[in-house]
């Protein structure tokens, strides 16, 4: 057996020990409810979403859209199109005006009939453009559409031609399922869903009957073979004519005929260039969509994935349209997110798909992220219609749905996006409808509940995934104090979060338990966490709900009891019993509940729990301090179970002792009467409380000064001094360290609220206890740092507990009379 060397074992100790004393230092300063806290640092992540330093950075560089190069793309296509279509319209006026007005007498036959061959192919194309440019468009509407090019069917091999057309000729629910078959299953389900439509999808119209080659996804690709057509004839023939010159003979003296020469160079010239700048248009399209692959490149940079191609062939089209039928600088106007968000409150299905899918992708970039939601955030009708989206439950509009969900979990992480959407009419109760219980389950069946059931149902309809979603939205929104009134007040939407919140012995035990599912209670336990911890009358009546619901309390307990496997699980169910108690109604009902105190204490004495998860005995000790406090129901519960001794010990516990110290003030200060005996054992734990009380930690002194003030009430005059003995410690010593402390803190102390009161107290029970002690505090003066708290006294000194800044269970006797008491010992 190999043996580590003891400068390994020393380091290793080192390491153990550090790291416990930082998860102890941790935990000790950290914010609880026995502290004061701001409504902001009150909150998970005090905020929505920090940013970290990549994302700053990326804000910083400004990441330039990548759709700019197709917009720019789209303006040169624009200048060299309309410069052809004024070369063109410029011949046609020639033509027209000067060759066939003034000359179609004089006219060689042959020009006659050039001439007439060239104005009706060029006049056909220039004037039927914008038409081209809508059947371009529309051929972009279907999403299985992949063609693009085109002079492509001109560099196939002939086999190819010939597929190529033998696909066009065969049905469009053959070449659609043929296209489908290399995607995804959720494009698969959408082209299903647009088969059952009652409209016709615009990509999908046959022209002529019986005759599929005339579908309207196929005119756009016709009309740009026919023009390439057109323009190489004009070119060919105007070349031909400007090379041989064989305009006719002129004879001398013939006036009609003298300019028909210069008149002819001038045409066939203005036609060749006209027709050349088309080409070149045609060719310059084609470099960049065949070669440089412009449009594949900038899918890439959007992250859109194979089935984005159809979006960003739709987007070129609409800004070159943009850039030809208005000025060619209107194309540069456009950008993708603004073209999302009118896909997406389109009334065709397939651009609503398209829009979603963009908004997702943008949405979910780190890169892209920020500059999408602030768009969306400002488009109020955006937000709404994503909600909207929220209540289709048709088996093929599952992509749609949950796209939208997807993109306003993400909206939902900004503060000022949460807002604007809790406050659209019916935003909630669309976010409620992505949650679905099955009403029909019962308490066996969800406990027998397997991977392979999930897995059904998500082949089924995912809704995990929108069970998931919707807590995940409600989450994020519930980090603001109006929205947690807001979902409260949606009707029926707390009962269906703390439903998720089942999950029985079976599920928690198993090692192979559905990720899914668990994840589903995590975030249903969080939803309920935030809304149970909201401060002010919204948290009270909030939390009153909660403990109303007659599964809440039975279903922490089983977390409590079978979830050791899911510590993270324990935790949030333990902070939601923590902030329910703050409500006594809650706190008898917790109480009265079988099993939860003991299975909090069973988790608060667990030894040997690994130091990333002592968070949960943590989590465990301010629960049971939460259901002692002013309960005499509930610490005699805890008595009852014998816990005493195990207290006193964890007093030595660096992680536990602060929950500890505090759970035996309770017991002693709420107790009945009859429990006189049993409160007897805390006598044991004095001379601890006297060691943490000289100490340099002031939040271990407030503890321990609390404890003492109260646990010395149990022990006779003998006794004490006993005590004293035992801890090395004279009563001059801590004497000196109340006062001390007074000094200290001459004005109340968010961090250590209740310091000074437990100070005068233990003053107060010493003087009465043994009458030299008067003499020790006059000497060290005491009397002139109680006139000080009388002259500092304030609200925060009152209150055993807080929510946020608001004080809860207030001490029955004020600061002023502890002060005036001790006072009145002092000078007796």
């Amino acid at each position: 057996m190999d043996h580590a060397s003891p400068k390994q074992q020393d380091s290793s100790l080192h390491l153990q020990i550090s790291e416990l004393k930082r998860l102890s230092d941790g935990y000790t300063q950290s914010a609880t409810i026995f502290e004061p806290s701001s409504g902001s640092n009150n909150r998970e992540g005090s905020g929505f979403e920090a940013k970290t330093a990549a994302d700053r950075s990326v804000d910083i560089h400004n990441v330039p859209a990548p759709e700019k190069r197709l917009t720019l793309f789209a303006l040169r296509l624009a200048v060299l199109e309309k410069s052809a279509t004024g070369l063109g319209t410029l011949g046609f006026i020639w033509a027209t005006v000067v060759l066939l007005g003034g000359f179609a007498i004089t006219l060689d036959k042959s020009d006659f009939w050039v001439i007439t061959i060239i104005l009706l192919t060029e006049s056909a194309r220039i004037f039927s453009r914008s038409h081209e440019l809508e059947w371009q468009r529309q051929s972009t509407w279907s999403l299985t559409e992949t063609g693009f090019s085109s002079f492509r069917l001109l560099k196939l091999g002939s086999n190819k031609i010939w597929s190529t057309v033998r696909s066009v000729f065969r049905r469009p629910i053959l070449n659609r399922r043929r296209i489908n078959a290399s995607r995804g299953e959720r494009e698969l389900k959408w082209d299903k869903r647009r088969q059952q439509t009652r409209r016709w999808a615009s990509s999908d119209v046959p022209i002529l009957p019986y005759a599929w080659f005339f579908q309207t996804r196929n005119i756009s690709k016709i009309l740009q073979f026919l023009q390439i057509l057109a323009a190489v004839a004009c070119v060919i023939l105007s070349t031909m004519k400007l090379i041989m010159h064989n305009f006719g003979n002129v004879a001398k003296g013939d006036s009609d005929k003298r300019n028909r020469k210069s008149a002819l160079f001038i045409f066939y010239g203005l036609a060749l260039a006209e027709a050349s700048l088309f080409l070149l248009e045609k060719i310059y399209w084609e470099l960049n969509a065949m070669y440089c692959k412009v449009l594949e490149k900038v899918n890439e940079e959007c992250e859109f994935g194979p089935s984005g191609m159809v979006s960003v062939r739709r987007f070129f089209y609409d800004a070159y349209s943009r850039c030809v039928e208005g000025s060619v600088f209107d194309g540069l106007k456009m950008d993708m997110v603004s073209f999302a968000m009118e896909l997406l409150g389109s009334n065709s299905p397939d651009e609503q798909l398209m829009g979603a899918r963009i908004l997702r992708s943008f949405a979910m970039s780190s890169r892209f992220s920020d500059d999408t939601l602030q768009k969306l955030g400002t488009s109020f009708a955006a937000v709404e219609r994503l909600l909207e989206i929220l209540n289709w439950n048709h088996p093929g509009e599952e992509e749609m749905r949950q796209s939208a969900a997807e993109i306003l979990s993400k909206l939902a992480g900004k503060k000022q996006n949460s807002l604007r959407v809790a406050v659209i009419p019916g935003a909630l109760e669309s976010i409620s409808s992505l949650l679905y219980v099955n009403k029909s389950s019962t308490r066996s069946a969800i406990d027998e509940v397997s991977e392979k059931s999930i897995v059904a149902d998500d082949e089924q309809y995912g809704f995990w995934t929108f069970n998931h979603l919707g807590l995940l939205i409600l989450k994020k929104l519930a980090r603001d104090h109006d929205n947690c009134g807001k979902i409260g007040n949606t009707r029926g939407l707390l009962p269906k979060i703390i439903n998720f919140t089942c999950a029985g012995e079976r599920l928690l035990k198993d090692d192979h338990a559905a990720t899914s599912q668990i994840q589903t209670v995590k975030r249903s336990l969080q939803v309920i966490k935030m809304l149970a911890s909201t401060t002010g009358s919204t948290g009270n009546q909030l939390r009153k709900e909660i403990s109303e619901n007659v599964f809440t309390f039975s279903n922490i307990r089983d977390i409590l009891k079978h979830g050791e496997k899911h510590p993270d699980l324990q935790k949030l169910g333990i902070e939601i019993l923590t902030s329910l108690a703050m409500e006594d109604d809650a706190t008898q009902i917790l109480g009265a509940t079988g099993g939860i105190i003991k299975e909090l204490l069973n988790i608060f004495f667990k030894e040997g729990m690994p130091i990333d998860q002592v968070h949960v005995r943590t989590a465990a000790g301010e629960a049971l301090v939460m259901l002692a406090l002013e309960s005499r129901q509930n610490s005699n519960c805890i008595l009852k179970l014998g816990t005493i001794q195990k207290l006193v010990t964890a007093l030595q516990v660096p992680l536990v002792r602060l929950n500890a110290a505090r759970i035996l003030r309770n017991l002693c200060t709420y107790s009945a009467e009859d429990c006189f005996l049993e409160l007897r054992g805390v006598a044991a734990a004095v001379p601890t409380v006297l060691k943490g009380i000289i100490s340099e930690d002031d939040k271990l002194r407030e503890v321990m000064v609390g404890l003492a003030a109260r646990a010395c009430k149990f022990m006779t005059y003998s006794e004490s001094s006993i005590m004293f003995e035992q801890a090395g410690i004279t009563e001059t010593e801590i004497a000196t360290v109340l006062v001390q402390i007074l000094k200290k803190h001459t004005y109340p102390n968010a961090k250590f609220p209740r310091i000074r009161r437990f100070t005068i107290e233990l003053a107060t029970w010493m003087m009465r206890d043994k009458q030299s002690n008067v003499g020790i505090f006059r000497e060290l003066g005491l009397e002139k740092e109680l006139q000080n708290v009388i002259d500092t006294t304030s609200e925060i000194e009152s209150f055993n507990i807080f929510s946020g800044t608001v004080g809860l269970s207030r001490f029955r006797t004020s600061m002023h009379s502890l002060a005036e008491t001790a006072l009145n010992l002092l000078s007796n």
